[in-house]
């Protein structure tokens, strides 16, 4: 068994994986937008197909999405989805403060893992 090694998250995991700025911001987009996609479909009861039929995207492309495959998706093609499916989508801009990009080696260091595992009885 191998040892996990926990890092304290700066509350963007795309940050946190060492991705510069402008692209982690794109990511995370991105991702909320599958999320909601994905929650969309398991509350509308369909299948694949029929989801994907109503999206106008094919079945395949559909499964992607659901299995979370983000690098296969622009902005704004989840953008067109979401949108297919009825949800309203809003965007919210505002000032940060800068941050300088660090990776994720030279951040915080490890702290001991806790482990979690029950020994079997």
């Amino acid at each position: 068994m191998t040892k996990a090694t926990n890092f304290e998250s700066s509350g963007d995991v795309f940050a946190d994986l060492g991705f510069p700025p402008a692209q982690a911001e794109n990511l995370l987009l991105r991702a909320d937008l599958i999320i909601a996609i994905t929650s969309w479909f398991n509350d509308a009861q369909l299948t694949q197909a029929q989801a994907a039929k109503l999206l106008g995207i094919t079945q395949p492309r559909f499964n992607a999405l659901l299995k979370g495959r983000i690098d296969e998706f622009s902005l704004d093609a989840l953008a067109n989805i979401a949108s297919g499916a009825g949800l309203k989508i809003t965007l919210g801009i505002s000032k940060r403060e800068p941050k300088p990009h660090r990776p994720v080696s030279q951040r915080n260091k490890p702290k001991p893992a806790v482990s979690r595992a029950r020994k079997a009885a």
